[in-house]
């Protein structure tokens, strides 16, 4: 997997205070579901690339 992006994130401290609750019901970190509602957003918005189909493993 590759290294994940890290950049600063300026947000309102009461939606902060209301995603930390949501999180911590769907045990998840804060982070974790920031990234989560992100893809969901884009995934409905169409914008996520197609992936790859996956290599089948070589036999050793």
């Amino acid at each position: 997997m590759p290294p994940k992006k890290s950049f600063p994130l300026r947000i309102d401290p009461k939606l902060y205070g209301q995603l930390e609750k949501w999180a911590a019901d769907e045990f998840r970190s804060v982070n974790a579901h920031i990234e989560f509602l992100l893809r969901e957003a884009v995934r409905r918005a169409g914008r996520l690339p197609k992936e790859e189909p996956q290599q089948k493993e070589q036999d050793s």
